[in-house]
């Protein structure tokens, strides 16, 4: 019997987010909502999501903020 399977965490964009100053390049910019979240799926077919959560991340250097 044969079984494709994977995990590994997702991210999905929800669209703009808030204009904020970054923490770690200090650029001020408009930030990308995110929601990521790990998953197990089955013959390309997602069976299973945990952890999940919304971020809100930088455009100039990737830097994510749990929001």
């Amino acid at each position: 019997m044969f079984f494709i399977f994977g995990f590994g965490t997702k991210r999905q964009n929800l669209g703009p987010g808030a204009t904020r100053t970054c923490p770690r390049c200090h650029n001020t910019t408009q930030w990308q909502q995110m929601r990521e979240f790990k998953q197990f799926t089955l013959f390309f077919v997602p069976v299973a999501r945990w952890k999940r959560r919304r971020l809100e991340v930088c455009g100039i250097c990737g830097t994510a903020v749990e929001i």
